[in-house]
């Protein structure tokens, strides 16, 4: 295969044994099919094939009133379908962004995001997608390949460097690892019945208002004898500060003269992960490598885990001075990484801003709109609401209404009984239809607000208000769809 951007180019006579090579336009490695032009269409075809199986043999057990369970659904395309679509899509995720590629991620993508919310099929990709609470795929793709970046380093996160672990050359061999071990201590005295170490380091991360802090306080046998805060920006984590105070711990037992020393920290994650000698997080190597090197000093730690806020005072006073450190430091980070956490958020609200701007720019979801105008608040909102094929309805006009039912020439016309002249349609039957202007003035006196297409989605937006609209919605639409049925 030859890859060359020129438009002229002398092809390569090869052979072997007198037998002529031929030229291959793809090859496959490692499960990613590279064709000569770099365009991707044939391992795009493939992948979307795969994924379209799948569906396939989902469709069979899962319909709109029976079948499985929305989140079986959620879980089969979340653990299946997007992982055969996002192999490898740092490699080709330039390719998603062509429209016949988009085209046929949205086939694959469309008959999920129905299953998922209950939809009709003739629902629109966009409703779909907002229902079901799921990121277009080329989005996905994008936001893949952009987190691989962030992780090796290729490219910066508004000027901070991306938190990385260790590479697993640059840790100590297996055959060099001390035995480590942390025990858990639940109150005062079982913290006095330890208390046989000449120096004792209380350590504690905090993050309040915002701001991130960590602390450590270095106990004689009686009192505390100094305290050292610790600065860290605010995409850091509670996780990384409480790492950090028991690195810099064991950086403070290198430079003392004591022989026995106990580090108590009331994180069992921040310990279990120091004592894991599998875990390469670059703080925890370090401490790891200090507590090796104070072994080999003669020196003896011992790592406890505290219970938190149970009255503790060395971990009482760990935690205010790492609040303090939090709220009142101004002095430069001493950890300034940002964890992948951090990271995969900020990826992830630009990727809701895409989707934002495509669903408030297209042309369909007219009825959804309504409900749910924009896509970012909507992926909040949709993992709250209890999947029912009824508001599915409600929520996307397409369902059992007479409107419906004369567009796809079910019902000779329309109109809703109360009046020949009103279409029935489902902004008609909620906010005006006659025939129910009691449950809808019910709802507006419980929930205090009225009834209208400008506050559907502030309704929306609060949970107990959303609930009885719901539920209100869900009973109107139940009478006129059994109507039209009987009718």
């Amino acid at each position: 295969m030859v890859v060359t951007r020129k438009l002229k180019y002398d092809v390569p006579l090869l052979s072997m044994g007198g037998v002529a090579i031929g030229m291959s336009e793809e090859i496959k490695i490692l499960g990613l099919t590279v064709d000569h032009k770099l365009i991707f269409n044939t391992h795009v075809a493939n992948v979307c094939k795969k994924a379209i199986n799948i569906y396939k043999q989902l469709a069979r057990a899962a319909k709109v009133s029976w079948g499985l369970h929305p989140e079986v659904i959620r879980s089969i395309y979340t653990a299946a379908v997007e992982p055969v679509i996002l192999y490898a899509a740092s490699a080709w995720a330039p390719a998603a962004k062509k429209v016949g590629v988009q085209k046929l991620l949205n086939s694959v993508q469309r008959g999920f995001a129905q299953k998922l919310c209950g939809a009709y099929r003739t629902v629109s990709l966009h409703s779909a997608l907002v229902l079901a609470g799921l990121l277009p795929l080329d989005v996905r793709i994008q936001e893949a390949a952009a987190l691989y970046e962030k992780k090796k380093g290729v490219t910066s996160l508004a000027g901070r460097e991306v938190e990385r672990v260790v590479a697993f050359a640059d840790t100590p061999h297996s055959a060099k690892h001390m035995a480590m071990g942390f025990v858990s201590l639940v109150d005062q005295s079982h913290v006095e019945s330890h208390n046989s170490q000449d120096i004792r380091f209380f350590t504690d991360g905090s993050k309040i208002e915002g701001k991130v802090g960590a602390a450590l306080s270095l106990w004689d046998r009686e009192a505390e004898i100094k305290s050292s805060k610790l600065s860290l920006p605010s995409c850091c984590t509670v996780y990384q500060a409480e790492l950090l105070a028991i690195c810099v711990a064991t950086r403070h037992i290198l430079r003392r003269r004591e022989g026995t020393f106990g580090i108590y920290s009331d994180s069992k994650a921040a310990l279990q992960t120091v004592t894991n000698h599998s875990a390469l997080h670059a703080l925890a190597v370090e401490a790891r490598a200090n507590l090796s090197v104070a072994l080999s000093q003669g020196k003896v730690t011992s790592l406890f885990w505290v219970k938190a806020h149970a009255g503790l005072e060395g971990n009482e006073r760990a935690d205010h001075l790492a609040k303090e450190a939090a709220l009142k430091n101004k002095t430069r980070p001493d950890y300034d990484l940002c964890p992948i956490s951090f990271v995969k958020r900020q990826i992830r609200l630009e990727s809701l801003g895409e989707w934002n701007r495509r669903y408030g720019n297209g042309v369909t979801a007219g009825v959804t709109k309504i409900f749910l105008p924009d896509a970012a608040d909507a992926y909040r909102i949709v993992r709250k609401i209890l999947p029912c094929g009824v508001i599915t309805q409600v929520l996307t006009g397409h369902g059992g209404f007479s409107e419906y039912l004369h567009r796809f020439k079910c019902k000779e016309n329309p109109s809703c009984i109360c009046d020949p002249s009103a279409i029935e349609s489902v902004p008609h039957i909620i906010l005006e239809c006659p025939i129910f202007s009691r449950e809808r003035w019910t709802l507006e006196q419980e929930l205090d607000i009225e009834l209208s297409l400008q506050n559907i989605c502030h309704i929306m937006n609060k949970r107990k208000a959303r609930e009885k609209f719901l539920e209100y919605a869900e009973t109107v639409a139940n009478k006129i769809i059994r109507r039209n049925k009987e009718a």
